[in-house]
């Protein structure tokens, strides 16, 4: 897991471990396992959120870990062309190259440690693949998506990119030396990740030595999650065990803490560990595949649109991968554009 990496993690500035006495320490709510699925035209991925209420991800609606996969020549996968309304996708890639495209004519291509951050808005078409050269070799594939939510005046904004390199995140690390911190967006402890967002949120990835702590202040007011993408260790006050595969919803407070067994395998030498946080929307949700919108209404106008080619037209370049209407662009279950979109699926059809 290469991402962006340090050799002297002392070089770095630290964070100080907030003292014992004047600060809450989050209690862990839940620990989940992540089902396995497959995405796209079919590469595999652990659905992080699965079986959380949406009031506790709130304002987070989705995150896939897409591998970690070793791919054989001619086996990379993408996603076709897709649309998406009401919210901003964030990928993250750890290891490989992806190339992704819009209607608008933005696009670019991610590799080990880079971000893509889309905010979809009122919408368009956009398709991530990996790029020829890597399909035809094979290699390593992994990294992860999220969905975060806009509020209902925002989801109408103009779409836009930004295209974050590894070079520029924060890099931090614990009082100690024994943590990796990547901040990718918000803030912490007077520094501030590259990451613009609409949202008020914190992402971070951490990398934790075998038998490290990482305590961390934690804005009150925003949720707490953690997913580890790699390793074994604990999480809270308490210790709760967690492994590769599992989110931990963190209850109200002022610190996060996590820390790394001491022994870990040797394919993960370090426990890897995403954390988000987030101020609350609050607002209603209705998510129906690629459409995160807060009515019925505008779900059906969302599709509507979709249909009308509103939301944008594939570059004539690419018209042989044009999207169906009639199905789910998005690869996403339960999701046929003509049907009801209260109707139920594996993730989407959802109102909260």
């Amino acid at each position: 897991m290469p991402a962006v990496t340090v050799d002297d993690l002392l070089t770095l500035p630290r964070i100080d471990t907030p003292a014992s006495g004047a600060a809450r320490p989050r209690p862990v709510r839940s620990v989940t396992t992540a089902p396995r699925a497959f995405e796209g035209e079919g590469f595999p991925v652990r659905r992080a959120f699965a079986g959380v209420d949406l009031a506790e991800l709130d304002p987070f609606i989705h995150l896939d870990q897409m591998g970690e996969v070793e791919y054989a020549p001619g086996e990379p996968k993408g996603t076709p062309w897709h649309p998406h309304r009401g919210f901003e996708t964030v990928t993250y890639m750890l290891d490989g190259i992806l190339d992704h495209q819009d209607s608008e004519g933005g696009g670019g291509t991610i590799t080990d440690g880079d971000t893509q951050w889309m905010t979809a808005g009122s919408g368009l078409l956009h398709i991530e693949a990996p790029p020829e050269h890597v399909v035809l070799k094979g290699g390593l594939f992994h990294g992860f998506q999220l969905w975060v939510n806009l509020p209902a005046a925002q989801k109408w904004n103009p779409p836009r990119y930004q295209d974050l390199r590894s070079g520029e995140v924060t890099l931090l690390t614990s009082h100690d030396g024994g943590a990796l911190i990547r901040l990718i967006a918000g803030e912490l402890a007077g520094h501030s990740g590259p990451g613009s967002t609409f949202t008020p949120i914190t992402l971070i990835h951490a990398s934790i030595e075998p038998g490290a702590e990482l305590r961390l202040p934690w804005r009150a007011d925003f949720n707490a999650l953690a997913y580890v993408l790699n390793g074994r260790g604990s999480v809270g006050p308490d210790r709760r065990p967690i492994e590769l595969g599992q989110l931990s919803v963190f209850g109200a407070g002022d610190t996060v803490t996590l820390a790394a067994g001491e022994t870990q395998e040797s394919r993960s030498p370090k426990m890897d560990v995403l954390l988000l946080g987030g101020q609350p929307i609050r607002e209603a949700v209705a998510w129906y595949g690629p459409f995160v919108m807060n009515t019925k209404a505008e779900v059906l106008q969302a599709v509507e649109d979709f249909q009308a080619g509103k939301l944008g037209r594939i570059p004539a370049l690419h018209d042989h991968g044009n999207v169906d209407p009639d199905t789910d662009p998005d690869s996403e279950p339960g999701a046929d554009a003509d049907a009801d979109p209260d109707a139920d699926g594996d993730r989407p059809g959802r109102t909260a």
